[in-house]
């Protein structure tokens, strides 16, 4: 049987009430939800920056030990061409060995260098692991709290809030699907979600504006559905919303 007018506006407003008491019970919530995930997600990128800085640190103290071992290489190496200066037999051999004597050395004072490099860049890591490991601790513990608080407030709304969910289903059947369609875009478009409002003091309760008196008239009529010109949120007057035939 197809609807009145009348009953579809009635059947909104009755979607619109159930709505807007669930969105003040998300909004006694506030931000925490978000604070939640925003925090969640802050401490995944110190983890993953945390582990990269203890990759980096191992990278670099292998890098240390293998500069190391290159240099008491080049120190064998040395001491084997030194002992072999007192036998050479001519300057050709002589100068040879001196020029890989000298290579050695050089090879010596360029791993030297790179493991200065590389400790004061190992000091620089290990400053950023501490201060990211410091971050770490303070944002677990606000996202402690931030979860025991949304926790309470969620432990005392949630039995209501679900029995609101399951009433905005039953609510929803009454009402055909384009004018559903119209409902869920108004509701989006508006930061408060009302899509359908209430006259109050000669004006819509949705953006303040007058409401002329004929139109008013009209709306009381319920004949057919009216939405304000300047916000376009529908209209129902005070007998809808009070309950009244």
């Amino acid at each position: 049987m197809e609807q009145t007018v009348e009953q579809k506006l009635k059947a909104l407003w009755a979607l619109q009430s159930i709505h807007t008491k669930i969105d003040k019970i998300r909004q006694v919530r506030g931000e925490l939800p978000i604070e939640v995930a925003d925090l969640e997600d802050e401490i995944a990128g110190l983890d993953t920056r945390i582990e990269k800085i203890r990759t980096d640190l191992d990278d670099l103290e292998d890098s240390i030990v293998k500069r190391k071992n290159l240099i008491k290489d080049s120190q064998v190496a040395i001491k084997k061409y030194e002992g072999q200066l007192n036998e050479v037999k001519n300057n050709r051999e002589y100068d040879a060995i001196s020029k890989e004597i000298e290579i050695q050395g050089l090879e010596i004072q360029v791993c030297e260098k790179r493991i200065r490099e590389t400790e004061f860049e190992i000091k620089n890591k290990t400053e950023l692991y501490e201060s990211t490991n410091t971050s770490l601790g303070y944002s677990k513990d606000e996202l402690d709290v931030k979860k025991k608080e949304l926790e309470t407030i969620t432990s005392e709304t949630q039995k209501e809030e679900d029995s609101l969910s399951g009433k905005v289903d039953s609510a929803v059947k009454k009402i055909d699907e384009r004018l559903l369609k119209v409902y869920n875009k108004l509701r989006g478009s508006f930061r408060n979600g009302l899509a359908v409002v209430s006259i109050e003091r000669d004006s819509c309760s949705g953006c303040f504006n007058k409401i002329p008196a004929q139109l008013q008239s009209e709306i009381r009529q319920r004949k057919k559905i009216i939405i304000c010109e300047h916000c376009g949120r529908v209209l129902v007057d005070e007998g809808i919303v009070s309950g009244d035939q």
